[in-house]
């Protein structure tokens, strides 16, 4: 009797820390629930910002409780997607005109709407190409096969250099020779790889790749700013948390990061 007693007791000792132990993992699963269930942040960034944002994207959930997920496209491309309905928390376009297209559709929040950083155009060849260009007036066509530039209907690049080219009678010469990209990324691919002779992009795009060098810079009289303006799109749910993204990026922190990557106020 005494032996079941003891037996029943030590059963009940067990059960006792089992459940303790229970407990224990219990709480630990609601950690995990809450990390899973953190706030995640959709940004439709223009694709000249993909290695900077990859920087700021560390720096800032290491010290805010939310997740940034990002989508990097033209700038264009990525306002249409707003403009169909698309689940988006914050726009950073790489121009003001596609931001000014979604603010008079009322599909951001002007109150939000910041202007982040600014950029250069530059004209790049491959690193080892031979070519010598000091400014872009000296482009000749006789030289050359193929030009990549990003479609100007919806690549915020192809737009400033489609204006700089026929600002100094260019444009008509050179058309023939133009490669069209979805995005100012795909035309320094194009330039690394040797399947165009040379390309317009960001001076920040420029340095971000070590295959190619910038031979001229765009004279800036004539093109309107590159600036790239950041909104709160008005249909977001994480309004407070998408505003407050945009204001680190115009903190100290996040403009040293940016221009640690070529961009510029």
């Amino acid at each position: 009797m005494q032996f079941l007693k003891r037996s029943l007791l030590f059963v009940l000792i067990l059960l006792i820390i089992a459940g303790c132990n229970n407990g224990e993992e219990g709480k630990g699963k609601i950690v995990d629930s809450t990390n899973k269930n953190q706030e995640e942040l959709f940004v439709s960034a223009a694709a000249s910002l993909t290695e900077a944002m990859d920087e700021i994207t560390e720096l800032y959930e290491a010290n805010h409780d939310v997740k940034l997920t990002f989508n990097f496209a033209g700038s264009g491309k990525l306002a249409q997607q707003i403009q169909q309905g698309a689940p988006v928390d914050v726009f950073i376009s790489a121009n003001e005109n596609w931001m000014d297209s979604l603010e008079d559709e009322g599909l951001i929040d002007t109150d939000t709407r910041k202007d982040i950083i600014g950029n250069k155009l530059v004209l790049i060849v491959a690193k080892d190409s031979e070519m010598d260009i000091d400014s872009f007036n000296e482009i000749d066509k006789a030289e050359l096969d193929q030009i990549a530039i990003g479609n100007p209907e919806s690549v915020p690049a192809g737009e400033y250099t489609e204006t700089i080219l026929k600002n100094i009678h260019k444009w008509d010469e050179l058309e023939e020779k133009f490669v069209y990209a979805q995005d100012v990324r795909q035309v320094l691919t194009y330039v690394e790889t040797g399947n165009t002779d040379i390309g317009f992009v960001y001076e920040s795009d420029a340095l971000s790749s070590d295959q190619v060098k910038i031979l001229a810079e765009a004279d800036p009289s004539m093109h309107d700013p590159i600036i790239y303006p950041g909104a709160v799109t008005s249909d977001s749910t994480r309004k407070e948390e998408g505003y407050a993204f945009l204001e680190f990026l115009l903190s100290e922190s996040g403009q040293k990061t940016l221009n640690k990557y070529g961009f510029s106020k």
